[in-house]
């Protein structure tokens, strides 16, 4: 909104900074820490006061996990809500791919919302149906990938872009909306999976979307594209803007959501993020590398697929739980020893996906 501002520039004012996609973000990280640390205490209140008990516990979860009774849910708002101020305030609101990203954020969170509302009035652990929230799910990340294929260029449209292979594409054709579909929702649910610890979520979180924000920088300017070799997607720059909104929401969330936590995410929080980061990766032709740098959500993921689908086949249990942080817990390392590893690795994938750009 405020880049409307740049109508008052002559080029060589304070007004012109508003034309830069860094300044911008710049900018709108600070907005949404700023919104995160003035509301955040506020919110955590508002929450404690109409949830009473706070967020189900569940009964065969670590021992540890009991000590949390009664912390309040829904905390996801108060990064949302940061996130999407900040956002409109400092991105072109001319540009498809900011409101692909930002309506994928708003869908995913409303049935989150859902889903932690229901647990908490019900105070029972299951809330909105599985499928119901697949169902709604698939169909924002279907009209998502549609939205996204119908803006890239002619030459990228239903095309998957490889990695490290300069100038390969696969046409997916028909397939593509499918393919991001499954990007989309199996990033909301796999971040949704992996929100289980204090601080566990969100930084990965900040930093898979702080990398799929500057890869939307680099894959929108002609001139990186052209020297890294990658596909140009011209638009995507202004993604930085919401990653660098998301990771200022992040750490105002993450100052009252460090051990122990005053308020938990909820799926509030993690089916929108996790759907944004898949928004994102579809946006700029890179889902593959999301892969890469969100693959500690693909491990939380798999640890639960091959948990069930092995008890199912044998009656046993690969993991003392599932998922996987919960696995280590049982084997008694300590809950901010795995939180801190946890972002240690995420920072090492971030990196290598960071690479991807270079090495072709």
């Amino acid at each position: 909104m405020l880049y409307l501002l740049t109508g008052l520039s002559d080029g060589g004012d304070i007004f012109n900074l508003f034309r830069y996609i860094t300044f911008r973000a710049g900018a709108a990280f600070f907005t949404a820490l700023i919104f995160g640390f003035l509301f955040g205490r506020p919110l955590i209140n508002f929450l404690r006061r109409k949830q009473g008990k706070g967020q189900p516990i569940r009964d065969d979860g670590p021992a540890s996990h009991f000590s949390k009774a009664g912390t309040p849910t829904m905390g996801g708002l108060l990064i949302l809500s940061a996130l999407l101020v900040s956002t409109l305030l400092w991105a072109r609101l001319d540009n498809p791919y900011v409101w692909i990203v930002v309506l994928v954020t708003v869908g995913f969170g409303l049935i989150g919302f859902a889903d932690d509302y229901a647990k908490v009035t019900k105070q029972n652990t299951k809330g909105v149906s599985g499928r119901v929230r697949m169902a709604l799910g698939l169909l924002i990340a279907a009209l998502a990938s549609y939205a996204a294929s119908s803006f890239h260029p002619v030459e990228l449209t239903n095309q998957l872009a490889l990695p490290i292979f300069k100038n390969v594409l696969i046409n997916l054709g028909f397939f593509f909306v499918p393919f991001g579909m499954i990007v989309i929702v199996g990033a909301a649910n796999a971040v949704n999976l992996t929100d289980g610890l204090d601080g566990l979520a969100i930084m990965p979180v900040m930093i898979a979307g702080g990398t799929l924000g500057v890869i939307g920088y680099v894959v929108g300017n002609f001139n990186f594209t052209e020297y890294l070799g990658v596909h140009f997607v011209p638009g995507t720059g202004e993604l930085l803007i919401f990653a660098a909104a998301l990771i200022g929401g992040g750490l105002g969330f993450l100052w009252y959501n460090a051990p122990p936590a005053a308020v938990f995410m909820g799926d509030t929080g993690s089916l929108a993020l996790g759907g944004a980061l898949g928004a994102i990766a579809v946006c700029t032709k890179h889902e593959i590398v999301l892969a890469i740098v969100g693959g500690l959500f693909v491990v939380e993921a798999l640890s639960v697929i091959i948990q069930v689908l092995y008890f199912k086949r044998t009656g046993r249990r690969v993991f003392l739980m599932a998922p996987i942080h919960h696995h280590f817990e049982k084997k008694g390392w300590a809950e901010p020893q795995i939180v801190i590893r946890f972002w240690i690795i995420s920072l090492i994938l971030a990196l290598i996906g960071l690479a991807t750009l270079k090495v072709r």
